[in-house]
């Protein structure tokens, strides 16, 4: 099962740990989804899901504290007497005492944070979402090309990574070369990045590694991507029949989710990276509504259809 350590959750979101005594290294989180605990405050402990990260609000604050000292040690008790990953107190709150060594006591670590609930609560639900996603690894390339995630596969030495070269050379951002790690963040969502160990990097035959940060800089980078294109490069093949219109897109499948896909016969003389700006643009055009292929079709029709009357 996918999980993320409990200290990088507190360096993502800036968290001050207030119950130093306790031990978070071999603490990780599992699920994205976190809880408010009003209704355990209340009492009510069904269906109570201790593996998720507990955020403490304004409301769950003020709850709490109209209680006398009596209430206050038996809702703590009950409540930090599960196996709770972390509590964090959001807007600055800071825990009484009595809450601070009844976490202490059952070994449920406290952290701190400056940011409102609802802001903090929208963070880290998308970033362990993000995290916590099903992933897998494949071979290709990822770049931005005008905002759109283009993934470029193909067999190994056919040009994915000169033309990913050419296309940072043009203004676009590299995400990954050789691997691409692919996370499903929703059934309509994948999202690319690259392995901490190939990060930036690109791998030209006979010339060897380069680095692009350090050759073109920031701008010409990106941690991740969503992928909202596929172009899958192939030799050319005289005898097979290429698609010329475009009115039916194909897709291909990562981890369950459908993605557009064009194959790009490769021959010499193909500019790719002039192919890969052009169906990242007309993908966009696409998605705002506009298809090219049909807008023809629909001329050939009214054409037809004043010559035959």
């Amino acid at each position: 099962m996918a999980s993320v350590p409990l200290e990088e959750v507190v360096e993502k979101m800036s968290l001050v740990h207030i119950t130093p005594e306790i031990d978070i290294s071999e603490i990780k989180i599992e699920k994205p989804d976190i809880n408010r605990p009003a209704l355990q405050f209340a009492d009510y402990f069904e269906m109570f899901d201790a593996s998720r990260l507990e955020i403490i609000g304004a409301g769950e604050f003020s709850f709490i504290e109209q209680k006398s000292i009596e209430e206050k040690l038996q809702i703590y008790d009950k409540f930090l007497n599960n196996p709770i990953p972390c509590v964090v107190f959001c807007r600055n709150l800071e825990p009484d005492e009595k809450f601070r060594e009844a976490a202490v006591k059952y070994n449920v670590p406290l952290m701190k944070s400056a940011m409102p609930t609802s802001a903090f609560m929208a963070e880290i639900i998308r970033w362990l979402n993000v995290k916590l996603a099903p992933c897998i690894s494949i071979h290709g390339v990822l770049v931005d090309v005008y905002g759109e995630g283009v993934l470029i596969t193909g067999e190994s030495g056919i040009g994915k990574s000169e033309a990913a070269l050419e296309l940072v050379k043009r203004g676009h951002r590299l995400i990954t070369d050789d691997v691409v790690e692919i996370r499903k963040v929703s059934d309509e969502t994948l999202v690319g990045s690259a392995p901490d160990i190939t990060k930036h990097f690109i791998e030209l035959r006979g010339i060897g590694i380069v680095d692009v940060y350090a050759l073109y800089g920031a701008s010409a980078i990106e941690e991740t991507q969503n992928i909202d294109l596929v172009i899958r490069l192939e030799d050319w093949d005289k005898d097979k029949d290429y698609d010329r219109l475009g009115l039916e897109e194909e897709h291909t499948e990562y981890l369950g989710n459908q993605v557009v896909c064009h194959v790009i016969p490769i021959r010499p003389g193909r500019n790719l990276a002039v192919i890969c700006e052009t169906a990242a643009i007309n993908h966009r055009l696409k998605k705002m509504g506009y298809n090219a292929a049909k807008e023809l079709y629909r001329r050939v029709q009214d054409n037809l259809s004043r010559r035959g009357s």
